[in-house]
């Protein structure tokens, strides 16, 4: 199960012999190094203040976009495709974030000759519109939370809520990574938090339409790894455990969730195929869902029409080199793999390590790097751009490096991840690398019961009273 039926007028291969990328950091280095295992040239945009970074130094070209604010650059649909063109480029890669989900960029890629690495600027419109896609995804039988439509207006919310019951979650239909979002409670809540929704989704997206959805709330974060390709193929690579977030922002990720069970991990990659499938997905592709922790009973989330982030996790459990696989089908190649071939091995830890002050509220403190020692050993891998020396800009966002592990069992990868933690240095600034030495060691996460909830309602109250108790002591020392 999970395969479709083939096409029976396949698209011509396309070569790509030089790829332009379209982004930066980590994902930039990451895409540059799959360049080089298929033999492709890559040419990496770079705005004025990412000249220096590791993607830039390893590319076979770097070319300057624009100045250092993402508006000016890394969002410039005209002068990325501008830049591609002029550097001879076949193809664009965009990453995730930024351009990577909008239509427009890949409709002006294609316009200017060039292959987009990612799905159809129509299965972009169509996943990328939440209310579009939750239409597609009950078309294609997969069960939703009970909602609506785009909200008219407050009265029109009122009624949605009276229908679906309190506590309720407003949310963007053009959102993502958690803004535009609101849980209500109560009516007398409801016309402040769609205003202050709409208001953060118009300046975040351009679109400040609003929907409503049923708020579970014991929850786990749930997302089923899809890849297809033009000739019809659609496979699902198992499932993501997201739960550890806070405000809707993932910190850690494992493959597979220790929540899963092998006959709810079929049906939600079935879900996740045919949803796929009905928006003909070429490229890799995340169906996100949520599950209610009191049932064990999962609903459509939404769809993210790019790479992860957390990639790496399905890409340790299955050895796929999945953005490699993205260059193959962007090229018209079908899978070079089949449902019955995948096969889940082991376990696959990923934190995120962010330069953010986790003692003030998880402020970002960008700034120099003047120590950078990272871990090694068997099945530990580090995905950055950072290194000693390094100045973390401003501009973007505080991602520094993606610690992953991989071991036999969920055991032992908690164990390795502890250790490679330890082995960690990251000097000039704060990183959250603290944070998921506690988080490690913590009885609900290495039992694993943590819900989406987790890090705000009980793993930081937890640790602010901790360390409040710790600074008392040492007064009564003094």
């Amino acid at each position: 199960m999970g395969m479709s039926t083939p096409s029976t007028n396949p698209p011509a291969e396309r070569e790509i012999r030089r790829l332009f990328v379209a982004n930066r950091g980590e994902i930039a280095v990451r895409i540059v190094r799959a360049c080089q295992t298929l033999g492709i040239e890559a040419v990496v945009g770079v705005s004025e203040a990412d000249t220096e970074t590791l993607a830039a130094r390893m590319a076979h070209e770097a070319v300057t976009i624009g100045p250092p604010p993402a508006a000016e650059s890394y969002l410039r649909i005209e002068r990325l495709v501008d830049a591609a063109v002029r550097s001879g480029c076949d193809a664009v890669h965009p990453g995730y974030g930024f351009l990577s989900e909008r239509s427009s960029f890949a409709r002006a890629c294609a316009d200017a000759g060039l292959i987009f690495v990612g799905p159809s600027p129509q299965a972009i419109d169509a996943m990328g519109d939440k209310i579009t896609a939750v239409t597609l995804a009950e078309r294609a039988g997969v069960p939703r939370l009970p909602g609506s439509g785009a909200l008219a207006d407050a009265a029109h919310a009122i009624r949605v809520a009276a229908e679906i019951g309190y506590p309720v979650l407003i949310k963007a239909t053009a959102g993502g990574g958690g803004r535009g979002m609101r849980v209500v409670r109560a009516d007398s809540e409801l016309e402040s938090s769609m205003r202050s929704a709409a208001n953060e989704a118009q300046a975040a997206f351009g679109d400040a339409t609003l929907y409503m959805e049923k708020f579970i709330e014991e929850a786990r974060h749930i997302e089923i790894q899809v890849m297809g390709d033009a000739h019809g193929n659609v496979v699902y690579l198992g499932e993501r455990e997201c739960s550890t977030q806070r405000r809707h922002q993932k910190l850690i990720e494992e493959a597979p969730s220790p929540a899963v069970t092998a006959d709810m991990r079929v049906a939600m990659g079935d879900c996740a195929v045919r949803l796929a499938r009905d928006a003909n997905y070429v490229g890799a592709g995340t169906i996100e869902f949520v599950v209610d922790v009191r049932d064990n009973r999962f609903y459509f989330l939404e769809m993210n029409t790019r790479i992860q982030v957390e990639h790496p996790v399905t890409e340790m459990v299955t050895g796929l080199d999945l953005v490699a696989e993205q260059i193959r089908v962007a090229r018209g190649l079908p899978l070079s793999f089949t449902q019955e071939s995948v096969q889940l091995r082991g376990h696959s830890i990923e934190c995120r390590i962010n330069a953010e002050d986790v003692n003030r509220n998880f402020l970002p403190r960008p700034g120099v790097i003047t120590g950078w020692q990272t871990p090694t050993g068997d099945g530990v891998r580090v995905d950055t751009h950072c290194y000693a020396g390094y100045s973390v800009p401003p501009y973007y966002d505080s991602l520094l490096a993606k610690l992953i592990v991989h071991a036999d069992t969920r055991g032992q990868a908690i164990a390795r991840m502890r250790e490679a933690l330890e082995g960690f240095c990251i000097e000039g600034l704060p990183s959250t690398l603290p944070f998921h030495q506690e988080v490690l060691q913590h009885d609900d996460f290495v039992h694993g019961r943590v819900t989406t909830r987790w890090v705000e309602h009980n793993f930081l109250p937890e640790r602010k009273a901790r360390l409040r108790s710790a600074a008392e002591a040492v007064k009564a020392e003094v």
